[in-house]
């Protein structure tokens, strides 16, 4: 595989203040162009099992596979992924799942999957902008028009997902994709972050930050902010 994108990349996974367990997992696979941040949900022994068994199964791909079938088979681990959480799941006679957020680069372009409210956001000519949607109560409102997104991280709801890797019969996965251009850079991250981090905030910091300080940084806004919850950052850097 060509690897006519140039990347950097700096990464963080944090258990936060108020929890004993991190419920979050990060891959990093460059040699893919492949990374990946899932959040589980559950409970101890629950949440980081699903997570992490999102990351294993994506962790097998073989990484000499064409672009387009790295995609394909991208989002097939996934859905491996949700068979088995769901049938450990009823195993155990409990709803355990994974939010996910994959990002990966082929041929000048990039292709994201997601599901719950994991994000991706692309800093691009030193603006920000949300590429996924949270698959959320609260986001149902945003979309509405009834609140901005950083209005739904203070919404007493703000925690409840409506899709998740592991949960319910079919898992139905979002895609976006688009064109890389030099100079953009990319933020995958956990609701840990996005709780404590505005759009301006993240911005901020995106734009100023270094590739390598700036998940670090972005790490210190949550625990700062209190760090109630697990913390995961990835920046990627189109050079």
């Amino acid at each position: 595989m060509t690897h006519n994108n140039r990347i950097r990349f700096s990464a963080t996974t944090n258990v936060g203040k108020r929890r004993k367990i991190n419920e979050d997992s990060i891959l990093m696979l460059p040699d893919h162009q492949v990374w990946v941040v899932s959040d589980g949900m559950g409970g101890h022994a629950g949440g980081d099992y699903a997570s992490q068994t999102v990351v294993d199964s994506i962790a097998t791909i073989d990484p000499d596979l064409a672009p387009g079938d790295l995609i394909r088979e991208l989002r097939d681990a996934i859905t491996r992924a949700h068979d088995v959480i769901r049938t450990e799941g009823e195993r155990r006679g409990a709803t355990i799942g994974a939010t996910v957020v994959t990002f990966a680069v082929a041929n000048g372009h990039f292709a994201a999957f997601w599901a719950g409210d994991s994000r991706l956001y692309r800093l691009q000519s030193g603006s920000i902008e949300l590429l996924t949607t949270d698959h959320s109560v609260v986001a149902e409102l945003v979309l509405a028009g009834q609140m901005t997104w950083d209005e739904a991280e203070l919404h007493p709801h703000s925690n409840a997902v409506t899709r998740a890797v592991g949960v319910g019969e079919e898992l139905e996965l979002d895609k976006i994709r688009g064109e890389l251009f030099p100079g953009d850079r990319f933020l995958l991250c956990s609701d840990g972050l996005t709780k404590y981090a505005t759009f301006d905030m993240l911005e901020r910091v995106l734009k100023a930050e270094p590739i390598e300080t700036v998940a670090d940084t972005l790490q210190q806004i949550a625990l700062d902010g209190g760090g109630a919850d697990n913390i995961s950052i990835i920046v990627v850097d189109v050079l």
